[in-house]
């Protein structure tokens, strides 16, 4: 009975029913880093804490406990918001990496589970913002979403250059944007136009951009994505994204979808959640 007023309660209120276990994780496991499984459905052995801020950069929303990494993605971080410091872009704003051991999250991302994925906000400051601040930092749109075009106010040559000195990384695996963005970038005239087949789009990305590293050397368990197709992806693959006029349909019934199951982390994975935490 008090599962159903849970359940109950967390579905009037807008919140996750029941937390995920790898939520409930406080603290890495020890030894060296490793990747395992794909990154939609994996974990994270020997994660590292980014320091909650450094040389150029900030991380937000610290009370979350998202700001654990591979020592690859930690390492990348470090080494961008140090480019984007010395070209005096602004503050490097760090949203979510991955909790201490990767793993699910209950709602926000189906990714971010093996500490090679990372959210960067588009928003650059000037200077370090305050820990109240911090904690509830709001997003700068990049995107008009229903006009699909680019916020002038917003969007400009510093944020181009930020996704440019990532992409450019060949650490870097993918990084997605809104198609909007992605749009943006392909009409530059770039010296090297290589790095934009890294840059995917993708519905959300209008605030912050989602890098995504290789599979790091040496981990056997961590599964790489496909590559992304030949070409820079401006062509007739951005264009595809653009939203279509809608044809007047007669209203039907919606049937209610069963949700899929999640899948089974692999083997190792559920032997590093019981996994306890030593001194």
């Amino acid at each position: 009975m008090r599962y159903f007023f849970a359940l109950l309660l967390g579905i009037t209120i807008g919140l996750p029913a029941v937390a995920s276990p790898w939520e409930k994780v406080e603290a890495p496991s020890q030894g060296q880093s490793e990747s395992i499984g794909t990154y939609n459905n994996g974990c994270l052995a020997g994660a590292e804490p980014l320091p909650l801020e450094g040389e150029g950069y900030q991380v937000m929303r610290s009370q979350r406990g998202r700001y654990y990494g591979h020592e690859s993605m930690i390492r990348f971080l470090h080494d961008l918001s140090k480019s984007v410091h010395k070209l005096e872009l602004g503050q490097l704003l760090v949203g979510d990496i991955a909790m201490p051991r990767g793993g699910r999250f209950s709602s926000g991302h189906n990714s971010h589970q093996t500490g090679l994925d990372a959210d960067i906000w588009l928003k650059l400051s000037d200077g370090p913002l305050s820990e109240e601040e911090l904690i509830d930092v709001q997003p700068l749109p990049m995107v008009h979403i229903k006009q699909y075009k680019i916020n002038k106010k917003n969007w400009g040559d510093k944020q181009a250059l930020m996704v440019q000195l990532a992409a450019a990384d060949e650490r870097v695996a993918r990084i997605f944007v809104h198609p909007v963005i992605k749009e943006q970038l392909c009409q530059r005239e770039w010296t090297d136009r290589n790095w934009l087949q890294k840059v995917r789009p993708w519905w959300g990305h209008y605030y912050h951009f989602h890098v995504r590293l290789h599979c790091p050397d040496g981990d056997s368990s961590c599964k790489a994505q496909t590559p992304p197709p030949p070409g820079d992806g401006c062509g007739a693959e951005l264009a595809s994204w653009k939203p279509k006029p809608k044809a007047k349909k007669e209203k039907v019934a919606k049937v209610k979808k069963k949700p899929k199951p999640k899948p089974v982390p692999p083997a190792q994975c559920l032997a590093l959640l019981r996994t306890p935490t030593t001194g």
